[in-house]
């Protein structure tokens, strides 16, 4: 009889393992790599996919058995004790066996091997454990109806844990590169995809100051001249005002025609090489416009404001290098109106720089949330516009103001402030 409970007793203490096993391997697979093991064609990794896409009956099932088991031991250990050592002494014989048996063997053991071998672990327990959850369903059912209406009757609603796709993506993207898994570069590439749908064209257009616009009224050979001297291939060209945009030349339409006309530029007419232009409102997000450019085969599109003023231009490399870092070839030239010195890791920054781009000339990190250019930034951080000379500290970096026109910054020089310095 004492043999008989004993065993009893440690083949519930197996079973209670089991289940604090499965529990921590179920809920610490990784959903990505078992949707990968299902797509190939695995059925044990769809028994697990099905498993956790509910989990709260999951839990409840695992959580059923194993308190079942738990305390029936628990009750035999107490009964056996009582035989052995009548009194309250086998009472706290029987609670002090039953606390390390369960501790060590049911709980910490199984636990730690399940967090090594999560995926292969659940794969492993889920036959067993679609059973379980199958057989007590109707009982979870129940617990969980008792559970949401007790928590009403206090004023509690019932927990809402879901987590976007997005902020599953991004978590675990930032615990990587805390733990140095992911460098800083691929974790820009990755958030940046992410980031995207936050971001206006307006944040990553080229300002009207940094265009280069061809006036279509010069004779056809210096338009040529100008063209081929650009690193640019599409040029936007304006009659008599730069406001008035009459049409985008693309160079290759522009030397077709040339080889066509025999090698002369006499007789072009370049109105007629010219393509419409597209004009877009800065609000657009820099998502949307993508997808605009994938969709309408086109690269290159002007950005007005609400009231029809040129502010600058976007293009689908523009879009793409918010994503992927600079894309540069042997025609492109550093970012213009940074220039580095020579002290102190500092810049010397003409006022029009957009935030963006120095961020990524420097590999700073300045915020970008409330102005578009450093001199923006400046203006909103002092509450008012600085003159020549005026030095200003704030986000970690001084700025020293070198030229003004009339109400505009022209010329600031940037430096880290070091961590050390007050």
């Amino acid at each position: 009889m004492i043999i008989g409970t004993a065993i009893t007793i440690l083949i519930l203490i197996g079973m209670s393992a089991f289940f604090s096993g499965s529990e921590t391997a179920l809920t610490a697979a990784s959903r990505a790599r078992i949707l990968q093991l299902e797509k190939d064609g695995d059925i044990r990794a769809a028994r697990v996919n099905s498993l956790i896409a509910d989990r709260e009956r999951l839990i409840g099932a695992i959580l059923l058995g194993n308190n079942l088991v738990n305390i029936l031991a628990s009750a035999l250990a107490t009964s056996l004790f009582m035989n052995l050592m009548p009194g309250a002494g086998g009472v706290a014989l029987a609670t002090a066996v039953m606390t390390v048996l369960v501790l060590v063997f049911a709980e910490v053991l199984p636990k730690t091997y399940a967090i090594t071998r999560s995926d292969q672990m659940a794969m492993s327990v889920s036959r067993p454990i679609s059973w379980l959850v199958a057989a007590v369903s109707w009982i979870v059912v129940g617990i969980q109806v008792i559970v949401n209406a007790t928590l009403r009757l206090v004023g509690v609603k019932p927990p809402d844990d879901a987590v976007s796709a997005e902020e599953d993506i991004r978590g675990t993207i930032d615990l990587h590169h805390s733990e140095e898994g992911l460098d800083a570069k691929n974790r820009h590439r990755l958030v940046g995809a992410l980031d995207l749908k936050d971001m206006t064209v307006e944040e990553v257009m080229i300002h009207r100051k940094n265009i280069v616009m061809i006036d279509v009224n010069q004779p056809a050979d210096a338009i040529v001249r100008k063209a081929l001297a650009s690193p640019h291939t599409r040029l936007p060209l304006y009659r008599e005002t730069q406001e008035e945009i009459v049409g985008v030349l693309h160079v290759k339409d522009l030397l077709r025609a040339i080889v066509g006309n025999n090698g002369k530029t006499d007789g072009l007419n370049i109105l007629e090489l010219c393509r419409d232009p597209w004009f877009i409102p800065e609000t657009t997000w820099a998502e949307d416009q993508l997808d605009l450019f994938l969709k309408q085969r086109s690269h290159f599109a002007l950005v007005v404001d609400e009231y029809g003023a040129l502010q600058g231009l976007v293009t689908l490399e523009d879009i793409l290098e918010e994503i992927v870092g600079d894309i540069r070839d042997e025609h492109d030239v550093v970012v213009r109106g940074v220039r580095p010195q020579d002290d102190d890791d500092a810049v010397y920054v003409e006022g029009w720089v957009t935030i963006r781009d120095l961020n990524r000339a420097t590999g700073w990190d300045l915020p970008d949330e409330e102005a578009v250019t450093i001199a923006g930034l400046v203006i909103h951080e002092a509450q008012t516009i600085p003159e020549p000379g005026q030095r200003f500290a704030f986000h970690g970096y001084r700025f020293d103001i070198a030229r003004k026109t009339r109400n505009q910054i022209t010329g600031l020089k940037v430096v880290p402030i070091p961590n050390d310095e007050d």
